[in-house]
């Protein structure tokens, strides 16, 4: 027996088919976990837990439709090589600080309390090399200012 649908029903099968098989795929990314210290010009060493996104596959899908993080962790972006970077919050649920890091680990840019969902651009304002990606409210909560130094083997420095 052969069943027949009609090509409306056909093409919002083919639509939900490839909405749920992307929604697989991206659940697969995995995110390699380390740690890093954020040392501030008032003398003070902040340490986080963060997960890496280096891979472009990472990257695009960065913190997207998580609910919750913890206080001291975050996302850090690699770029591999120094350049502007634009990021957005689109699928984000938690509103974020984005630090903007510059190779040797100063920071040169900081985004405070981006709204999630928001298409907006963010801009690094110039070139960088990573983006660390806090809960919102936690640079301003911890005295974290543009010129402190993001500490990692990652980045290359040494804790």
């Amino acid at each position: 027996m052969r069943i027949s649908f009609p090509a409306f029903l056909k093409s919002a099968l083919a639509a939900l088919f490839l909405i749920l098989a992307g929604g697989a795929v991206a659940q697969d990314v995995t995110f390699p976990r380390d740690e890093l210290s954020i040392k501030t010009a008032a003398g003070q060493t902040y340490k986080f837990t963060i997960e890496l996104a280096f891979t472009d596959a990472q990257r695009e899908r960065g913190l997207m439709y998580r609910k919750v993080m913890a206080p001291d962790a975050g996302m850090l972006f690699d770029f591999g090589t120094p350049r502007p970077v634009s990021m957005w919050m689109e699928n984000t649920i938690l509103p974020l600080d984005m630090l903007f890091i510059q190779g040797d680990g100063t920071i040169s840019h900081i985004r405070e309390n981006a709204v999630p969902y928001a298409r907006d651009i963010i801009d690094s304002h110039g070139p960088v090399k990573f983006v660390l990606e806090l809960n919102a409210g936690r640079s301003k909560a911890l005295g974290i200012k543009v010129g402190d130094k993001v500490i990692s083997k990652r980045i290359g420095n040494q804790w």
